[in-house]
């Protein structure tokens, strides 16, 4: 497995959010963790960046223990990262946003060795072309498409092995989630695997190679996403 986490209990302040998950991405591989607002996806995910500190569990990437490791670092590993805000920086330019990534993106080849035949930029822009036309403007004149769009162009000039996509989905028409939702597999196709905490069951069906459903911060369900409809657990969790 590419990424393992392992029984990982993270808090925010004094509430205690994730008790005990666990769970696995593979190589090329997407998996989705579903759940509703609240239930502990995006505290999944930015335990695994190391934007959260876990009080105990493990996370080990390519092998190697990144617990300890402050977030920076973790990039550094080949993590890339597009929050749930998209985080886009709103006084820099589209292309600005993308550089930031690409200065961390030349050390993250130079680690693993990379010859970076495929040009980080090159692959972005294939998968969002949209986003070419977008280098002069600023990020507060963007759209919610466009900076979800922007923010994960930037995690992939990173030239990650691991994409976290944190509802990348949220927000949009159901058009231009079939949009997202062909860029996602287009980029799997680039061998980067990818995590995707998603709050709608249907879209996650759609993309996913497995699921995990995740509620009050426990894994409940893991499986292929085709079974997940059986299982009165998630129906209900999802509900609410």
């Amino acid at each position: 497995m590419l990424l393992e986490v392992k029984a990982i209990n993270t808090y925010r302040g004094p509430a205690h959010i994730l008790n005990g998950v666990s769970l696995d991405v593979g190589e090329q591989e997407v998996v989705c963790l579903v759940g509703r607002n609240g239930a502990g996806k995006s505290t999944t995910i930015e335990s695994i960046m190391g934007l959260l500190p876990t009080r105990s569990g493990k996370i080990v990437f390519a092998g190697e223990d990144i617990t300890p490791l402050r977030p920076h670092e973790r990039a550094k590993r080949g993590i890339g990262y597009s929050p749930e805000d998209c985080g886009v920086f709103p006084e820099l330019s589209v292309g600005e946003n993308l550089m930031i990534s690409r200065w961390l993106g030349d050390e993250v080849a130079r680690r693993r060795n990379d010859k970076r035949d495929t040009d980080p930029q090159t692959q972005a822009f294939s998968v969002f072309p949209e986003v070419q036309g977008l280098l002069g403007r600023r990020g507060l004149h963007l759209s919610g498409g466009q900076r979800k769009m922007v923010a994960i162009a930037r995690a992939m000039m990173l030239s990650p092995r691991l994409l976290l996509l944190d509802e990348a989905f949220e927000g949009l028409a159901p058009v231009v989630v079939n949009r997202f939702s062909d860029a996602v597999l287009k980029i799997k196709a680039m061998g980067i695997s990818i995590l995707l905490a998603e709050s709608h069951l249907g879209a996650a069906m759609r993309i996913g190679d497995r699921l995990y459903a995740i509620d009050r911060g426990e894994v409940i369900y893991h499986g292929l996403p085709k079974d997940a409809l059986a299982d009165e657990r998630v129906v209900k969790a999802l509900r609410g």
